[in-house]
C-alpha cells in the first residue's frame, strides 16, 4: 500500500504524539474516528508505522556520557562485519550503529555512566580479536543541539504532488 496525503498527515501526528487517541488524530485530520483507526491499523500492518516509544531521560538512567565512536575494521569481509554487527546489536550501551562510507566503517553512538565505563567497553572490544576492529576514534558529546525526533514526513508527502 502506498500512503496518500491523509496517511502522511496521520503518520506525522503520531510521530510527534504517539499517545494520541484515534479520536484526537481524527479531529486533527478531519476524518471520522473509525476511518482514522482503519488507516492507522493499515499503516501499522503495512510496516509504515513500526512502533510507539517513550522518550526517556538519559541522565535519570545513569547514562551521563554520550560518545560517538568511529570504528574501522581490519578487513572488509562480510564475516568480519557480521560478527561486529552482532556484537554491537547485543550491547545495551550502543544506542545507534551505522555502516558508513569514508575513513571508517561504522559510526557508533554509545551512552555510558562515565568515560571509564566507555573505556572499559571499548578496551574489551579491541581485546576481542574476533570482532576484527583495527581502531576506534572517539568523540565525546558536549551538548545535544538537536536530537532525533522522527523522520521528515513532509518530504515524502511533497513527493506525491
Amino acid at each position: 500500500m502506498q500512503p496518500d496525503e491523509m496517511d502522511y498527515k496521520i503518520m506525522e501526528l503520531l510521530q510527534q504524539h504517539g499517545r494520541s487517541s484515534a479520536k484526537a488524530v481524527s479531529e486533527s485530520v478531519n476524518l471520522s474516528p473509525r476511518a482514522t483507526l482503519a488507516r492507522i491499523r493499515e499503516l501499522e500492518d503495512g510496516g509504515h508505522i513500526r512502533g510507539y516509544h517513550a522518550e526517556l531521560s538519559r541522565a535519570v538512567l545513569g547514562a551521563h556520557v554520550a560518545v560517538f565512536a568511529e570504528v574501522a575494521l581490519k578487513d572488509q569481509r562480510q564475516a568480519t562485519a557480521s560478527l561486529f554487527e552482532q556484537h554491537v546489536t547485543s550491547c545495551p550501551e550502543v544506542v545507534a550503529c551505522h555502516l558508513v562510507s569514508g575513513r571508517y566503517d561504522y559510526l557508533v553512538r554509545l551512552c555510558c555512566r562515565d568515560l571509564s565505563h566507555y573505556q572499559e567497553l571499548t578496551n574489551a572490544w579491541l581485546d576481542n580479536l574476533t570482532l576484527g576492529i583495527e581502531k576506534i576514534v572517539t568523540s565525546t558529546e558536549l551538548k545535544t543541539v538537536k536530537e532525533f525526533s522522527g523522520f521528515p514526513v513532509a518530504m515524502a508527502s511533497r513527493r506525491m504532488g
